[in-house]
């Protein structure tokens, strides 16, 4: 499950790569490590066009998994004998998010597979986690890290993010994943993240019909990555 990944091409960059016709992130710092949770841009199509936004890094949980952590979490309070109000502490449980899609069948996301929730999230590498392999293992298309984007999926949401902030309103966001290819399956035999590294793939992934469109969501072919960086949790941009 890919839980890291980089960001460090200029907005220009972005922009001119994903046809932008509207920018609403202010001055896009370099970001070498993008964390769950995090706020990190992503291309999606406003009533205006295509624009260039913010979102925390993290779609809705399901129902079923805030109800089993609220089970747990309530369990504990009982164990110290204290009173619970289930219903309220269902509705105040903290829900940082899921980071990577992969059962789109699931009835929590076939109600953001429409166009209108589909989304874009550039990037330069990626990192799934091996211990015995050095740690964070980052990947990237060459040693360059052109710019790419994974294949996500974002919704507006009202929840608890974390107890300290109570509830909050946030654009979200989430991407695909798939079986692995090679590279990855070295390294993370379960998934790898949806890339799509063609203006075509894009254009689909953005606009065409539900069933089209998730015919992207397939692995890059073997040989299609390179291992850039190991044991680190940041990828700055490689010196020109």
């Amino acid at each position: 499950m890919c839980n890291l990944y980089s960001i460090t091409t200029s907005q220009a960059a972005i922009s001119e790569l994903f046809r932008m016709v509207n920018r609403y992130v202010g001055n896009l710092a370099p970001m070498p490590g993008v964390f769950p949770d995090y706020e990190a841009p992503i291309v999606r199509t406003g009533a205006g066009g295509r624009e260039l936004a913010t979102a925390r890094w993290g779609m809705p949980s399901s129902s079923k998994a805030l109800m089993d952590a609220t089970k747990k979490r309530a369990e504990k309070l009982q164990a110290k004998g204290k009173t619970v109000d289930f219903k309220e502490l269902l509705r105040m449980e903290p829900d940082s998010g899921t980071t990577n899609i992969r059962n789109v069948t699931s009835k929590h996301w076939t109600r953001w597979l429409g166009p209108e929730h589909r989304c874009v999230v550039p990037f330069n590498s990626f990192s799934e986690f091996n211990k015995a392999e050095g740690g964070d293992i980052w990947f990237a298309l060459n040693e360059s890290r052109p710019l790419v984007c994974f294949a996500g999926l974002w919704t507006n949401w009202t929840s608890v993010r974390k107890v300290k902030e109570g509830e909050t309103t946030n654009d979200l966001f989430a991407f695909l994943t798939t079986e692995a290819n090679a590279e990855v399956g070295a390294i993370h035999p379960k998934a790898m993240p949806v890339i799509l590294t063609a203006p075509e793939e894009v254009e689909t992934w953005m606009t065409a019909p539900t069933a089209e469109a998730l015919k992207l969501q397939r692995p890059l072919p073997d040989g299609a990555l390179r291992i850039v960086a190991r044991g680190v949790k940041e990828d700055p941009a490689p010196m020109a």
